[in-house]
Formats: C-alpha cells, sequence, structure tokens
C-alpha cells in the first residue's frame, strides 16, 4: 500500500500532466487538508520528490495568499540536456540525487526500466563499498559513462 507521500506525488504529477499551462499553483495548507496530514507532510514531498533533479522547478510564494508553483522542465534537447546533466553530476553524486536523475531519465523514456535498474544496481552503496567522499565520485564517474553511453545510442 502507498505511503502518504506517494500519495500526494502521485497526485501532483497527475494534476500537472493535466495542466493545459505547464504548471499548477496548490496551497500547502489546502492541499494538507485534502489529504489529512500536516502542512509539514506537503513540504516533504516537494522538497524530496519535486527537484530540480528530478525536472520540476518550484517556485514559492508566502503570505495569505501565498502559493506554490510546480512546473515540470522540458526537455527538448537531449544535447542541452546532457550537458546540463554533467554539470548538475559534478564531480561528486550521492545515491539519492543519481536515482532521482535516473527516474526523470526513464519518466522522460530517455531509458528503459531495465537500463534504469542496471543503473541503480550498478551505483547501490553496497556495491560501492569504499568510504565517502571516494564512493560519490566513484558513482558520479559511472552515472556519466552510463547516461553518455545510452543517450549517444538514442541520437
Amino acid at each position: 500500500m502507498p505511503n502518504m507521500s506517494d500519495l500526494i506525488e502521485a497526485y501532483l504529477k497527475n494534476m500537472l500532466q493535466k495542466s493545459n499551462q505547464g504548471y499548477i499553483e496548490i496551497q500547502r495548507n489546502e492541499l494538507a487538508n485534502e489529504f489529512d496530514c500536516a502542512p509539514s507532510q506537503i513540504n516533504y514531498v516537494l522538497s524530496t520528490r519535486f527537484t530540480a533533479t528530478h525536472g520540476f522547478l518550484i517556485e514559492s510564494r508566502r503570505g495569505g495568499g501565498g502559493y506554490v508553483r510546480i512546473a515540470k522542465v522540458p526537455l527538448d534537447n537531449i544535447s542541452g540536456w546532457l550537458d546540463d546533466f554533467f554539470i548538475l553530476v559534478g564531480d561528486s553524486v550521492s545515491q539519492n540525487t543519481a536515482v532521482g536523475i535516473l527516474q526523470r531519465m526513464l519518466s522522460e523514456e530517455l531509458i528503459t526500466k531495465r537500463e534504469f535498474k542496471i543503473m541503480i544496481s550498478a551505483m547501490d552503496r553496497s556495491v560501492l563499498r569504499i568510504e565517502l567522499p571516494w564512493r560519490d565520485k566513484l558513482r558520479a564517474q559511472i552515472l556519466k559513462s552510463m547516461v553518455k553511453a545510452v543517450i549517444s545510442e538514442k541520437k
């Protein structure tokens, strides 16, 4: 059974998919009331599942009429995205960030479910059994190499 965070994430992604504007605006308190949860639960979902790594932009406006605007960033240009990808990953990447990047690639159909699973397995902390920060540095090298190989096949 999905947990509350999964339900909120699915609800917001469904709203985004139905939006003609390419973004949605929500109010934390209203959404929290709808899901019968604390506003902090909404904040948690936004800060962990709607990040730039996952392909989203969040704009927040506080105050009485405040809102949160969530927009999905389109992948119009694979070459441009690949450049941004290399900058985002840099010399070091955590397992959570790597998974987020790969989830975005999967949702945009840049990689298959099989490729996703193989890549995740190759970069798992239980496989890369070295100390930090070296593990995150090695993970970044592996991730960049795998993504470059897969994307070059799709161009």
